[in-house]
């Protein structure tokens, strides 16, 4: 009996101690994962499903005329434009030129994903031709101008940026000073924004990713703050409208109004949603290659802006 008891009690402990690091894991060490390591890299967007030249793939297809079959520009760019730039390649580029090895494109193919942080990275040190991305944080530009280049920044779409919440959470709406305010710190409680008694948890991504840079010019230079207790609470986010509408299936989160505005394509296009970005072909002015303007001129015409449109964006024109 009395042994019975005492193997009782260490199995009870042993499940407290596992419940214990459980909840550690989750409301601290989970936060903080390095986002910028490769695994992680990896896991933000599914390349294979939108493969070029690939049947099943989801990216875009279409026909053209226009077609590249020598001194192929490298493009690469963030995770929520990879739908985009390997439907461009997969309606140009011969299919030989794409190199996928079930888990990452190896360094000959002409088509790459590194996401943000990396692409500018690679488009100044001449790795990549052309990059598909937001506009770059004020690092990258520093770092571009070190290394002496100077980059080309052509509109070819437009996103909304849009901000994330849990299902279960009340709100609906925010305003663009609630916002400011929260991220700022003069609003930590939910209910001072509509919500319940709850702390909330504004969560920021890795500096020099395409969200955060966005972020920060929409705080237009206010400082933005951490909630010490927040993860006591509810957590909001920001990230593009298509990448959190469409890439990761919403994931039992859903976007928010602001100022009373839905971030639908409708309201997107029309002009009403009111934090709106335009997306770009990022490439050096001293590139040799005159494949690189060729392909981006293909990317403005009606071709390319199908492409951008049927891909779930806006087209810039």
């Amino acid at each position: 009996m009395k042994l019975f008891q005492q193997i009782s009690t260490l199995f009870l402990l042993t499940i407290c101690f596992v419940g214990f690091d459980i909840s550690v894991y989750n409301l601290f060490t989970k936060r903080y994962i390095n986002s910028t390591s490769e695994q992680m890299q990896a896991k933000s967007i599914e390349l294979d499903k939108y493969l070029p030249f690939d049947e099943n793939s989801e990216a875009v297809k279409i026909d053209t005329d226009f077609k590249l079959t020598e001194n192929l520009p490298v493009v690469d760019g963030a995770a929520a434009l990879y739908p985009v730039f390997s439907a461009f390649v997969n309606a140009v580029y011969p299919q030989d030129s794409v190199v996928f090895d079930g888990e990452n494109f190896t360094p000959e193919s002409s088509l790459q994903y590194t996401n943000t942080l990396r692409a500018y990275k690679s488009v100044v040190d001449g790795g990549a031709d052309i990059i598909f991305c937001a506009k770059p944080s004020a690092e990258q530009l520093e770092y571009a101008e070190e290394q002496g280049v100077e980059l080309d920044f052509i509109p070819i779409g437009h996103e909304a940026f849009v901000f994330i919440v849990n299902n279960d959470n009340p709100v609906e709406n925010l305003t663009v000073e609630q916002i400011r305010g929260i991220y700022s710190g003069k609003y930590r409680n939910w209910k001072d924004v509509g919500g319940d008694n709850t702390a909330i948890d504004p969560v920021q991504r890795i500096e020099g990713s395409g969200s955060q840079s966005v972020m920060m010019s929409f705080m237009d230079g206010i400082p933005m703050k951490k909630n010490l207790f927040g993860f006591m609470g509810r957590a909001v986010g920001f990230s593009f409208r298509y990448y959190v509408s469409e890439i990761v299936g919403n994931g039992g989160v859903k976007m928010l109004s602001v100022n009373g505005v839905y971030p639908d394509k409708e309201n997107i296009s029309s002009g009403q949603y009111p934090i709106t970005v335009d997306f770009y072909a990022v490439y050096r002015k001293d590139n040799p290659n005159s494949n690189v303007k060729l392909l981006i001129d293909w990317i403005l015409s009606d071709d390319g802006q199908e492409i951008v449109e049927k891909s779930g964006y806006i087209p810039i024109k």
